[in-house]
């Protein structure tokens, strides 16, 4: 935030996410010159970060992030997106990390559950070891000189569930040292006031 003449003034940055998250609607399919062209392009609109896909998934994306080291990119810096660690695995040795590593970039985005019933039913693991995924898969990116965004993925379903652990995840990932910590409406459906005070509690918990 930068303050001047009494008046606090936002600090807005951008972060596109059509090169991953708008490919997954249905007919659409980008190929890997598709894919340059349009972050060329989102460069030239003064996007500020350009998700360019997730190469521990994908082929094609671990691809682009080869070709685009020579986009030679005005304004835009190109993130490439993952998840935490699996369970009861080193981040050093996970693969999905070592992926994103291996693209080149510098600025990582990274998934990880906040919901406590996607930690049991879908990942099965424990609750305290999905905070141990969070904290050592963003230690792990940090250590090595990168900047690394945190998605909490279903923040506000979670909130709703079990609000003390929901806050513990990006709590967990606020003091491994993420850069920023984005709070996901995953499904859509939160409403504008729960989402303002899921905010101010994260807020109030110190979250970046």
């Amino acid at each position: 935030m930068v303050r001047g003449k009494g008046v606090a003034r936002l600090n807005v940055q951008l972060y596109d996410t059509t090169l991953r998250d708008g490919a997954q609607r249905a007919g659409i399919s980008f190929s890997v010159e598709d894919k340059l062209k349009i972050a060329k392009r989102l460069d030239e609109l003064g996007i500020h970060f350009i998700e360019g896909g997730w190469p521990g998934a994908n082929p094609k994306d671990s691809e682009f992030f080869a070709r685009a080291q020579g986009l030679n990119l005005s304004q835009a810096t190109l993130a490439a997106f993952g998840s935490t660690r699996r369970a009861n695995t080193e981040a050093a040795s996970d693969p999905n990390l070592r992926a994103l590593m291996d693209t080149g970039a510098r600025v990582f985005t990274l998934v990880g559950k906040s919901w406590d019933q996607h930690v049991t039913h879908v990942l099965k693991t424990t609750l305290e070891e999905n905070l141990l995924m969070i904290a050592d898969s963003i230690r792990y990116l940090k250590s090595q000189g990168n900047t690394v965004f945190f998605d909490a993925e279903h923040f506000f379903d979670g909130y709703k569930g079990d609000t003390e652990y929901a806050l513990r995840t990006v709590e967990a990932a606020a003091e491994a040292g993420a850069d920023c910590v984005v709070l996901c409406d995953t499904n859509g459906g939160a409403l504008p006031d729960d989402i303002a005070i899921a905010v101010e509690a994260a807020n109030r918990a110190g979250v970046p």
